[in-house]
């Protein structure tokens, strides 16, 4: 399916994955919606679109906040008049041992990686099913399937994306033509790891630095893919891990 002229929000366009698919679907000719906290880092991702003959829009916002993500919604609609598919790619890895009790990091974690999904979803439900058509595109992870030390909220929040997105599928892709697929990236070179705030878990990462990882581009090809299906092939997960990662 081509993706020319749909319009897709972005989550988390700032910098990374969000920013890398943010690239690669307007250079697909897809018209993008950004959003994030970092007006400015935003502003800069749609001048670069539009050099590049690209359409973006920016709307600032916070994923947590239910009013921001209705706002997002509703511009979206004025400027372009429909929303054929959302990216919930706004995510915090704040790993830390349990023992550290670091709970504040943890609500974040989940207002951010769980609710911050749901409140998209709530947001743009209403005209893809009006439309009975649509694609949600929810960024989990493959620390779904595997836990790994100091990630035990991390991997819980994403498995909870996993599951989600399963439901989602079940529920909206039979009756109302919605397709539904979780992302599930390996390591991956983005800001993901300055949220990083133990000690004993910086220093345990330090073996993953010799490691190649992913990039943020490997992501949104993965996520173009997924898109530019036929509407009648929905593309369930996609899990993709660096080649140097065993788990």
């Amino acid at each position: 399916m081509d993706i020319k002229g749909k319009v897709i929000i972005i989550t988390g366009a700032s910098s990374g994955i969000g920013e890398a698919t943010a690239l690669k679907l307007a250079g697909k000719g897809a018209k993008v919606v950004l959003t994030a906290r970092r007006e400015e880092r935003l502003n800069e991702l749609k001048e670069k679109i539009q050099n590049n003959d690209g359409t973006a829009l920016v709307v600032t916002g916070d994923v947590t906040e239910k009013e921001d993500f209705e706002n997002l919604v509703k511009t979206t609609l004025k400027e372009f008049g429909t929303i054929d598919a959302l990216i919930n790619n706004a995510g915090l890895m704040p790993l830390s041992f349990v023992k550290k009790l670091k709970t504040d990091e943890w609500e974040k974690m989940v207002d951010v990686n769980i609710k911050g999904v749901l409140n998209g979803v709530a947001a743009v439900l209403p005209t893809m099913i009006e439309n009975k058509s649509g694609h949600v595109i929810n960024i989990s992870s493959s620390a779904a399937h595997n836990y790994f030390p100091g990630g035990a909220v991390y991997c819980a929040t994403k498995a909870a994306v996993k599951m989600f997105s399963e439901g989602l599928r079940q529920e909206l892709a039979p009756k109302y033509g919605i397709n539904v697929t979780s992302i599930e990236p390996g390591a991956v070179s983005t800001e993901l790891m300055d949220t990083i705030t133990d000690e004993d878990i910086k220093e345990q990462l330090q073996e993953m630095q010799k490691m190649t990882v992913l990039e943020a581009e490997d992501i949104a090809e993965a996520i173009y893919y997924s898109l530019a299906q036929p509407a009648r092939a929905n593309i369930n997960d996609v899990f993709i891990m660096p080649t140097d990662q065993q788990r």
